[in-house]
């Protein structure tokens, strides 16, 4: 009979994720590399992409994957661009490229790393998960094989090396074990733990960190250990946080969530996350310009309720909510209206409030609207407001406000 085919971390019991204070915080950028996998986006060109890359910085990014230089001379041309930047600029940041467990994917590393005299790690990945295992056609040997070969020849080359594993969280245990183990005795020094297809549950995710970690313990390793997500099944962000607080010390993500199928973990989220929980101590002010750009650049699309840097993040049309806002500002408390009707505060991300009018607003609304943008409230012009918002089947733009008061000024002047 044969051996089932998944191995489901996210069964093991307890089912339960503990949140800890994790003792490091630290992030790798994934929007450059594992983004553009999208089957939707543009791809960047290299000039657009050294602007995203100066971005990372003011949000405490110290990490990014900067390419896949053996996919292309182009890929290649690029790398070496953007590590130069680094270089140039002395940005804080530490490049890493991704590639297979093969010496075509690693040559052009190398090279690169000797072109520009920035070290780059190596983010050599290849499969784990009895699935993988069995389409492929790979048996164990084989695969301890490659990852011994390709990691030795990487650190001869100068190398050093973030071994991935990829769909680990459908990986048998004692795979894992035997891959992590053979890839610490060959020389990696990171160990990335992927959940390639967003399978993972809290509790599955610390569990297999977990594992990891214990593995890498007996191999008498540090375990530096990253977490790579996907958001298939929406838990992206609340994974990464398990697997901080389970012990690993970097997670991947991509701004806006951009990536394969439905993307990969949303990186600005993540940072909303950490600061709100106090593990991560970071100005958030340029966040919203990080996801704009990746979203321009790659010509995606940022729906308006989008968590935090969306159009609506922070507005509210509807009468009960939008009045308390507007009662907490005329108390002149700015820090009451910002969470009297939202858990995130607009002003973590350099945002406010907005109150807007619509179908279901109420004449404190168009008060506030029209106060806000310094035109007295006159009982002829909230009227007016008013009327239009309960005629139309949408939210008011500014500019359909406008136009409704300079209506009534030029009827009120015949």
């Amino acid at each position: 009979m044969q051996e089932p085919l998944l191995y489901d971390w996210n069964e093991v019991q307890p089912q339960t994720a503990e949140f800890r204070r994790p003792q490091r915080v630290e992030l790798n950028d994934e929007t450059l590399r594992d983004g553009l996998q999208s089957p939707s986006v543009r791809q960047p060109t290299v000039d657009e992409k050294e602007a995203f890359l100066r971005l990372l910085p003011s949000l405490g990014i110290g990490a990014a994957n900067i390419g896949y230089p053996g996919a292309s001379e182009r890929a290649y041309r690029d790398v070496v661009r953007l590590a130069s930047l680094i270089r140039d600029e002395r940005l804080p940041i530490k490049p890493n490229c991704a590639g297979r467990t093969h010496q075509a994917d690693i040559v052009p590393m190398a090279r690169a790393q000797q072109v520009t005299g920035v070290p780059l790690q190596a983010a050599l990945f290849i499969g784990s998960s009895p699935i993988r295992q069995w389409v492929e056609g790979w048996d164990m040997d084989r695969l301890l094989h490659t990852i011994e070969d390709a990691i030795g020849f990487a650190t001869r080359e100068g190398l050093e090396v973030m071994f991935v594993t990829e769909d680990t969280t459908r990986a048998r245990p004692e795979d894992i074990e035997a891959m992590y183990s053979a890839a610490a005795q060959a020389g990696a020094t990171r160990f990335c733990v992927a959940d390639t297809v967003g399978h993972a549950t809290p509790s599955g995710t610390q569990r297999v960190v977990q594992f990891v970690r214990q593995v890498l313990e007996r191999q008498s390793v540090a375990p530096e250990i990253d977490w790579h997500g996907h958001r298939d099944r929406g838990l992206d962000v609340i994974n990464s946080l398990a697997a901080l607080a389970a012990g690993a010390t970097r997670v991947h993500a991509c701004a806006a969530g951009i990536g394969e199928r439905v993307g990969n973990t949303a990186m600005d989220t993540v940072l909303v996350n950490l600061v709100m929980l106090g593990w991560l101590d970071q100005d958030l002010g340029h966040l919203a310009a990080y996801c704009r750009l990746a979203v321009e650049v790659t010509r995606s699309e940022m729906p308006r309720n989008y968590p935090v840097v969306g159009e609506d993040a922070f507005a509210t049309s509807t009468g009960v909510h939008a009045a308390a806002v507007a009662k907490a500002y005329q108390k002149g408390d700015n820090w009451l209206a910002d969470r009297v009707y939202s858990s995130v505060p607009a002003a973590l991300v350099g945002r406010r409030q907005a109150i807007k009018v619509g179908p279901m607003s109420g004449r404190s609304n168009a008060e506030f609207w029209l106060r806000d943008h310094g035109v007295e409230p006159t009982h002829e012009r909230l009227d007016a407001v008013m009327g239009a918002a309960k005629a139309t089947d949408h939210v008011l733009t500014d500019e359909e406000i406008l136009t409704t008061i300079g209506r009534l000024e030029r009827s009120a002047s015949v």
